[in-house]
């Protein structure tokens, strides 16, 4: 009976004994005041700002608290993940919470360095608090939260992340940086330097207050410039306790450049695909009967002898599918004619049957003999490559569309390469990419950081990146499209002006891949783009009427107009539209050329 009592005075004088010595009492408050919730903007009030997302975007409901919140749509190959990287030290306890509505909602961490964590719910349709724990390794200075759905489930919300522990000791940002000079100029780049910052460990470049770029040492060349423009300057030092206030302002203007080789293009061009290898429903169309209204046009198509061969053949309708095609020499006399008249003739290569993987340096080699044959067997005025389907795809470490190691990537930026210098200044380059291949880059890019997503995703973008300086024209195919999501962080679907203005805005603007800031695509000149759009609803998915079309370009060059999408300049240089195609055009009355002519003379 006296050993329970003899143990508790034990007890009681050990804890005496302990909160007697000084500094104990501190040190256990001092921990308790360094606990602190760690999760930038975890509240989703200031949109997605430190998130990176697979297919997110912020709602003003539901939400749990404040005015904002997290939605996220998982699709077929995609878990709709939102991810953040925190500072944490090194073997530290943290709690992770959150509240998520929504079916097969997941919240948690990797990169723990002991186990790494995570809590899901089945169903909650209601908000629903989860939360998790775990402790850091004893060299872990950063993990990553996540919040994701399931594949093909419906959409889920998730609102008031938190991740509570000690906080790392990050110190202060650096001072801003001095110095700031424009060193060089081209018609499409600006090349920029400043002095060191002490503790710096990369600077953010700004153009015009957004930011464009990053650099680990002090200078930079901005690229996807516009000739004779002006361009404010601002360089901000960056480290891990943020970043620095900006420098002062330095304004770059851009030389007059040269209209990408092809300063005998109107100011405002027609494009269109002549059905030249094939007959289809909208006839066959002669070249000569083609009106001078179009001033490129793209014979459609050359086509690969295998998928990976790399050999393109340009076999011209045969007059049993096309009873009133014309000899081969009167072909070849109507390309000489329309190019007296000032347009241009191109290849156009792939299409939706053409299948096109240089996979190997010998396709490579093999494709630029082939169109080079192609090109001068006939007289034409350059290349479109029009690669759908399969043709580009991204390997899984294929991550920076600056630097590709894909080898279809790479080798057909080569082979564009090799032909543009065959051709010189004068050589014609275009192309006309599928939406899923360009601005589904700003959401994905390849099979994504965590792998899942459709290698396709994006995979245009390093080839138009790498031949920006060659490219004359790129119209990207406003058609056949699934719903794209804008630089707003919402989804436009096809079917009237809204989704063209959005589509051309992000090519004008540029983004950041992958919902990445320091990874952005620069914008292409104005005078690169044109519109892609179908003649009529026979000639594919997505057509608008005449007042869309004009809707769409009076917003584009004049900020008139424009909806609800906030676009972010205004381009009268615009260089025109493009449809699919001639053919169809024809058959519908010409609707098409007529409104180009109506609008731009």
């Amino acid at each position: 009976m006296d050993r329970p009592r003899r143990t508790r005075s034990v007890l009681a004088a050990i804890t005496a004994a302990l909160l007697a010595v000084p500094g104990i009492t501190a040190l256990s408050s001092a921990a308790r005041a360094a606990d602190a919730d760690l999760t930038r903007n975890g509240g989703f009030e200031s949109g997605l700002d430190g998130w990176s997302c697979t297919a997110g975007t912020t709602v003003g409901s539901p939400v749990h608290s404040g005015g904002s919140a997290l939605q996220a749509t998982p699709a077929g190959s995609d878990n709709a993940q939102c991810a953040q990287t925190v500072t944490v030290q090194p073997d530290a306890q943290y709690t992770l919470s959150g509240y998520v509505r929504g079916s097969y909602v997941y919240l948690g961490a990797s990169g723990t360095g002991t186990t790494d964590v995570s809590t899901w719910t089945q169903s909650a349709p209601d908000w629903q608090r989860l939360t998790t724990s775990f402790r850091t390794g004893p060299a872990t200075t950063e993990v990553t939260l996540y919040t994701h759905g399931w594949y093909g489930t419906g959409a889920y919300y998730a609102d008031d992340i938190s991740l509570v522990g000690p906080g790392a000791s990050t110190g202060q940002p650096p001072a801003a940086p001095t110095g700031l000079t424009v060193t060089a100029v081209t018609s499409s780049t600006a090349t920029l330097s400043w002095s060191a910052v002490t503790g710096a460990t990369s600077y953010a470049v700004y153009r015009d207050g957004t930011k464009v770029q990053t650099a680990s040492g002090t200078s930079a060349t901005v690229t996807g410039l516009s000739p004779s423009t002006a361009y404010g300057f601002q360089v901000a030092a960056v480290n891990a306790a943020g970043e620095s206030a900006r420098s002062a302002a330095v304004t770059a203007t851009t030389t007059a450049g040269s209209s990408g080789g092809t300063p005998d293009l109107p100011a405002h061009a027609l494009v269109g695909y002549l059905h030249a290898s094939f007959a289809n429903g909208s006839g066959y169309t002669r070249l000569a009967d083609v009106p001078d209204s179009w001033d490129v046009i793209d014979l459609a198509f050359g086509e690969p002898t295998s998928a990976t061969s790399g050999d393109i053949r340009f076999t011209r309708c045969p007059v049993t599918e096309c009873p009133n095609a014309e000899s081969d020499a009167d072909f070849k006399a109507a390309i000489k004619a329309k190019q007296a008249a000032g347009k241009k003739v191109l290849i156009s290569i792939g299409g939706q049957n053409g299948q096109v993987q240089l996979t190997t340096t010998a396709a490579r080699d093999a494709f630029v003999s082939s169109v080079s044959n192609i090109i001068d067997t006939y007289g034409l005025d350059g290349l479109d490559i029009d690669f759908e389907g399969h043709s580009l795809s991204l390997n899984a470490d294929d991550t920076d569309f600056r630097n590709p190691k894909t080898p279809v990537i790479v080798n057909l930026i080569s082979a564009l390469k090799t032909l543009k210098a065959r051709y010189g200044a004068k050589f014609v380059l275009t192309m006309a990419p599928e939406t899923f291949f360009v601005q589904m880059g700003y959401q994905y890019y390849g099979t994504g950081k965590w792998g899942g997503q459709d290698p396709r995703c994006g995979a245009y973008l390093p080839v138009i990146h790498a031949l920006r300086d060659d490219l004359t024209l790129l119209h990207v195919q406003d058609y056949n499209s699934g719903p794209i999501m804008g630089l707003d962080n919402q989804y436009h679907s096809m079917g009237g002006a809204d989704f063209h203005i959005a589509m051309t805005d992000m090519l004008l603007t540029g983004f950041p891949v992958a919902g990445d800031a320091n990874n952005v695509f620069p914008p292409l000149r104005p005078d690169q783009v044109a519109i892609g759009m179908p003649a009529s609803t026979n000639a594919g998915n997505g057509h608008v009427a005449p007042a869309e079309v004009v809707k769409t370009l009076d917003c584009l060059t004049k900020k008139s107009g424009c909806g609800s999408y906030p676009t972010h300049g205004t381009w009268p240089g615009l260089r025109g539209l493009m449809t699919w195609s001639v053919n169809w055009d024809r058959y519908s009355n010409w609707e098409f050329q007529k409104t180009f002519d109506g609008y731009f003379g």
